[in-house]
């Protein structure tokens, strides 16, 4: 017994450690054949605001930074788990940044969030001549609450933004519909959180913080399961609704029998989602 105790604890020690590692706050870069992999650069003096870096060789002219937002329910989360994005982007001569930043605690609520992707653009347009890149030309793409930052920042500046990709995003916090709904009962709690106010008397505060009440001309990529429990199918086609009425360039992907986060599941990531999302970058709309 006591050698089975002392070989799991040292298979615990092992696993800790290779996941702090793997979230390791540490600069480094690496270099081959002309491109570039720099992680964990600096965007700003708190802790969490920092990004991975990926510059192919063969950056494609006429394709814009993506800059890739992580979910968690803005109040998890942190940027390795949308490596496997990154690394598909740079595979296909797509540059990106891959951002952290400060999560919904000790008095942070989305805005400051919104503030750390603009910090993350401004430090990159700082380094567009170096990168090889377009100062004023960006797509967002974001996951679950990294979509809703990644919509509302679009949206509120289209004038810096090309394009934003949703996966699984929030979309609604204050509509009729919503409020009637028992989703709302779900996620009133978090969402009170998230704007920092309560709904009794603030309707324009959740108002605010909805990308369907701030939509503008940005081409949006939509991904909603139709079974997903964290975030309602009604919040996808709540979007693609609005964006329908408005005329705006858009395109929802539906999947039918599909919960939370479907890339996670490898034929959907490979055959439908990142075909889909590789597809619409590269338009040139």
């Amino acid at each position: 017994m006591k050698k089975f105790i002392i070989k799991y604890n040292f298979i615990l020690l092992i696993l800790l450690g290779l996941i702090l590692n793997s979230c390791s706050t540490r600069f480094h870069s690496k270099e081959e054949n002309g491109a570039r992999k720099i992680y964990n650069l600096k965007y700003g003096e708190e802790k969490r605001q920092n990004m991975d870096v990926f510059l192919p060789k063969t950056a494609e002219k006429q394709i814009p930074l993506v800059i890739i937002v992580h979910g968690g329910a803005w109040k998890f989360g942190y940027k390795e788990r949308m490596i496997r994005i990154q690394k598909f982007l740079f595979l296909n001569n797509i540059p990106s940044i891959n951002i952290n930043y400060r999560l919904l605690r000790n008095g942070i609520l989305y805005t400051d969030q919104l503030e750390d992707i603009s910090k993350a653009i401004e430090k990159s347009q700082e380094l567009s001549t170096e990168w090889k890149i377009d100062p004023n030309d960006f797509i967002l793409l974001g996951e679950s609450s990294g979509a809703h930052l990644a919509l509302l920042y679009g949206y509120r500046n289209p004038h810096k933004i090309k394009k934003i990709i949703s996966l699984s995003g929030p979309t609604d916090f204050y509509s009729e519909k919503y409020r009637n709904s028992n989703y709302f009962r779900k996620t009133k709690g978090l969402f009170q959180q998230v704007v920092g106010a309560n709904y009794e008397n603030n309707e324009e505060a959740f108002k605010k913080a909805s990308p369907i009440a701030n939509v503008s001309a940005v081409p949006t990529l939509i991904f909603q399961g139709d079974r997903d429990f964290l975030v309602n199918k009604n919040q996808g086609l709540a979007l693609d609704s609005v964006l329908t009425s408005k005329n705006i360039a858009h395109q929802l992907v539906y999947l039918k029998n599909s919960g939370h986060l479907p890339r996670r599941v490898k034929w959907k990531r490979d055959s439908l989602i990142f075909p889909v999302i590789l597809s619409f970058i590269k338009q040139l709309n």
